[in-house]
């Protein structure tokens, strides 16, 4: 893959000097997840807690039963405050892997700068929970979050969703399940390279046979856990797979970027699209030259600087509505 024309040289140049971790999913079967869990399980408890004043906080509420059994992290800006925008957040990892931490710089990152809270849902993971379990753990924590807005010092109108990867499918699936059984009101939807169409059949989709990060049979793989044979079929949610939806309208205000070399380039622009044409306003940014999590596997190149601070503004400005 880093002899493709288009990748980015910056990018080429750090993946040239990176020894990548090993995920071929033509060989891989349900049962090896556990072993890629605990390899991320790993990585995340060698990794130091960022130094920072934001207050991390594990909390443990009702979950979609209405049973106390949905963590979730809360990143709060120091010092007693009230009236705080708030990001709500969902982990990416395929549906299959991952866990609130791994995004535990980048949402320290978005407290500290953007004085908002941060609250990020440890959703419960394919295939043990298919689909509808990770969206509704999703919807139930976004829930708890809005009733207990006066607690934790939050807007309720400055309230944002957002995700990266798999974690962005959910958000706009939870954003979709909140317009339509007439939720917390979402002022904003931020979804990073998001994973939204089960049926594989864009042109990305099937360009990207090899890709660096997230290639095509990863991308099956993860929707095989999610909705077993369901996937590609003609019976799965838009709350499963929200390019599924036919009625976009009525949707908070939406950000979506994506990389040009990777499989989710396509979906990620028929949805940005079809988000205008409904009357959503929407900014959509391909990256030139970038795959998918360019910005976080090497976040010194210039174009995961620009990456990076694009989606900051965009948060900013969502949060002076």
């Amino acid at each position: 893959m880093t002899s493709h024309p288009n990748l980015d040289p910056e990018l080429r140049a750090g993946l040239e000097e990176m020894l990548l971790p090993e995920f071929d999913a033509s060989t891989m079967t349900m049962e090896d997840i556990a072993g890629q869990r605990a390899q991320v399980n790993a990585m995340l408890a060698g990794v130091p807690v960022p130094e920072t004043d934001v207050v991390i906080e594990d909390r443990h509420v009702p979950g979609p039963d209405g049973g106390s059994d949905l963590r979730l992290r809360l990143y709060r800006p120091p010092g007693a405050g009230a009236g705080r925008p708030c990001l709500y957040w969902v982990h990416g990892g395929g549906m299959f892997l991952g866990a609130p931490e791994m995004d535990d710089f980048t949402l320290v990152g978005y407290a500290e700068r953007l004085g908002c809270v941060v609250v990020s849902v440890d959703y419960r993971l394919a295939p043990e929970n298919p689909h509808p379990a990770p969206v509704e753990d999703c919807y139930a924590g976004l829930v708890w979050t809005a009733k207990n807005a006066a607690e934790l010092g939050i807007d309720l109108e400055r309230l944002a969703v957002g995700g990266m990867s798999a974690g962005g499918g959910l958000a706009a699936a939870t954003v979709l399940l909140a317009r339509d059984r007439s939720g917390p009101a979402v002022a904003f939807q931020l979804l990073q390279c998001p994973m939204l169409d089960d049926r594989n059949t864009t042109p990305s989709s099937h360009e990207f046979a090899e890709a660096v990060v997230w290639d095509r049979g990863a991308n099956i793989f993860g929707w095989t856990a999610l909705l077993g044979d369901r996937m590609g079929g003609d019976d799965v949610s838009p709350y499963a797979a929200p390019a599924r939806a036919t009625d976009l309208s009525g949707l908070p205000p939406a950000f979506i970027d994506v990389g040009e070399l990777e499989v989710f380039r396509d979906e990620d622009l028929d949805y940005a699209r079809r988000l205008v044409q409904a009357g959503v306003s929407t900014e959509f940014h391909l990256y030139p030259g970038g795959f998918h999590g360019f910005d976080a596997m090497i976040p010194g190149a210039a174009l995961s600087h620009r990456a990076v601070a694009t989606r900051f503004a965009a948060l900013e400005r969502a949060f002076r509505r």
